[in-house]
């Protein structure tokens, strides 16, 4: 865990993709880090935000739809960064 906001209720969690962490890596680490925090009891919402200044994800908003969500109150928020579109 990056940041807990623990009165707010959120987690930020952070990533740099690299050499050998890539869409595929990331994408994994993202789904543990979602499926971890669902359980988290002071955790409602998940903001996951990855770096990604090589463009090493050659699809980020495709990413991004694939692992927002919002469900039983709890919300996931991807952001991929720096952006192309």
């Amino acid at each position: 865990m990056d940041f807990l906001l623990k009165n707010e209720s959120i987690v930020v969690e952070v990533k740099r993709t690299r050499q050998g962490l890539g869409a595929r890596e990331v994408g994994n680490q993202l789904m543990e880090d979602i499926w971890r925090y669902k359980r988290h009891p002071n955790c409602k919402q998940l903001i996951c935000f990855v770096y990604d200044p090589d463009s090493r994800i050659a699809n980020p908003r495709g990413l991004e739809n694939d692992l927002n969500e919002e469900e039983d109150g709890f919300l996931v928020k991807v952001l991929i960064v720096p952006r192309e579109d």
